[in-house]
This record gives C-alpha cells, sequence and structure tokens, in this order.
C-alpha cells in the first residue's frame, strides 16, 4: 500500500506563497471533475470516482501537515442518488475502501474521521465502514476529517427547524429562546465547536456554484473556485486557493483598516 503522509522528496511549493501563521481553520472543499476527468482520457466515470479518492489521501495529509483544524469534503449529496445506479453503487463502496486502507494512517497522524449527513440511509455495508472509522479515530487529537455524506444543506435546515419546533411544541424551548446561536447548535456541524463554520470553501473544476453544501455556515465563508478538475488537485494549486484566500479582507459586514 501506498503511503500518502510519507515526505515527498521533490521541490515542494514555494513557502512564499503562503502566510503560515494565518493559514485558514476550516477548510471546505466540493470535490467536483472526477466524471469530467475521466471522460476526457476516455475513461469510464468511476474510474475518476477512483482517482479522486487517492486524491482525498493526498490533500487529507497537506492539510493535516499545514495546521488545518477542520477539513470538510462534499463526498456525497442528497441530490446524488439520481445519478445512474452503478455509479451511485460505486460511490457506496468507496468508503469502505477509502477507510479500510487509510484509517491506520489517520490514527497514526492523530486525525480524527467525523461525518456529517444522513448516514442512517446508507447502505448497511457502507454506513458500518464509516461507523468503524468514526470510532476508531475517536481519541485522536489533530485535524478532524469530516466528510458530508448524504449531506443537503437545504435538509440539514429542515431537519434543525423541526427539532427546534418540537421543543416549542412541547413545551421545552420559548420562542424568543430562538436564536442564531441555537440554530447553530442544531446543525450537523455543532460538532466541529468554533470551527463549525469554514473559513473558506474551495471548488474545483470551474463550476461557480454552491450545490446545497454547508448553507447556514457559509454566511461569512471566502469563495475559491478553481478550473482544476478535483483528480488533479495536488500540493501546488491546494496551496495556491490557501493563498488566495489569505488576500481576501474579511470584514464579516463591517469595516476594516
Amino acid at each position: 500500500m501506498v503511503s500518502f503522509w510519507k515526505k515527498n522528496n521533490e521541490t515542494a511549493t514555494a513557502e512564499w506563497e503562503l502566510d503560515l501563521d494565518h493559514i485558514p481553520e476550516h477548510v471546505a472543499i466540493i470535490m467536483d471533475g472526477n466524471g469530467r476527468w475521466a471522460q476526457q482520457r476516455h475513461l469510464p466515470r468511476i474510474a475518476g470516482h477512483k482517482e479522486g479518492m487517492n486524491t482525498v489521501k493526498k490533500v487529507t495529509k497537506l492539510a493535516s501537515d499545514l495546521g488545518i483544524k477542520v477539513l470538510t469534503l462534499y463526498a456525497f449529496s442528497t441530490e446524488n442518488w439520481k445519478r445512474p445506479e452503478t455509479e451511485v453503487s460505486y460511490l457506496m463502496g468507496l468508503p469502505i475502501k477509502f477507510f479500510d486502507t487509510f484509517v491506520p494512517e489517520l490514527i497514526e497522524n492523530n486525525v480524527r474521521v467525523e461525518v456529517i449527513g444522513y448516514i442512517d440511509q446508507l447502505p448497511s455495508a457502507t454506513r458500518v465502514a464509516v461507523e468503524n472509522a468514526i470510532e476508531q479515530t475517536k481519541n485522536n487529537t489533530g485535524m478532524v476529517l469530516n466528510f458530508a455524506l448524504n449531506y443537503g444543506g437545504r435538509a440539514e435546515i429542515v431537519t434543525a427547524v423541526q427539532e427546534i419546533a418540537t421543543k416549542v411544541q412541547n413545551g421545552t424551548l420559548p420562542v424568543e429562546a430562538i436564536t442564531t446561536d441555537l440554530v447553530s447548535q442544531s446543525m450537523m456541524t455543532a460538532k466541529l465547536g468554533e470551527y463549525q463554520d469554514p473559513d473558506v470553501v474551495i471548488r474545483t473544476s470551474g463550476e461557480i456554484r454552491i450545490s446545497n453544501f454547508l448553507l447556514w455556515q457559509v454566511a461569512y465563508s471566502e469563495f475559491v473556485f478553481l478550473d482544476t478538475h478535483w483528480p488533479d488537485m495536488d500540493e501546488t494549486s491546494f496551496k495556491q486557493a490557501l493563498a488566495e484566500y489569505q488576500q481576501r479582507n474579511r470584514r464579516f459586514g463591517g469595516l476594516k483598516k
């Protein structure tokens, strides 16, 4: 098995491109372009998904080495069930393969796995693989590798609203107690604590849209859109995306000199 944690002896991207003292704490990525990457090479779409899984390992290693606190990856949306059955079946098998080969390295490098999404609706083998990875890495204290799996931003908000409404209905929550903080605490990302909201959202493959991803949490996130297809994401393109983020002036609705 190839270890993606081993240091690359090739010359890395020049460090001056990044201010290592101001690395974003939470980076979220919409991993787009697996299918197009494969089609450009006259390969089946699943070949792109397979290569994309290897890219996940590489980017996880890079993010951990840079000191990022949370890396959230949009792996499968609530809308992706509309894809052809053969492709969905392959995608449901990827977490099993991924965690089977990568969890030992995650443990070795102190990375903890978390998952947001409706994992109870996943095929049993996929769900078990996800739950085992969470359990096996729960004591790790380094970077959180957070997968959005069978996740949709609108569905998440609806679920949160239903939970809050139920508390109001049964008399355990007064209406005036509903605040932005309470809503945030009702989101699936609440487990991430102070790192719940992404500092930057990166989307690969040239598309410029959110695609129902973390709709509540990205209210003040910066966005970086790359033409690079996800399987081609490498150290250079990842660091360049972070460097672009560092050029932004984040004001959160106020003013900064």
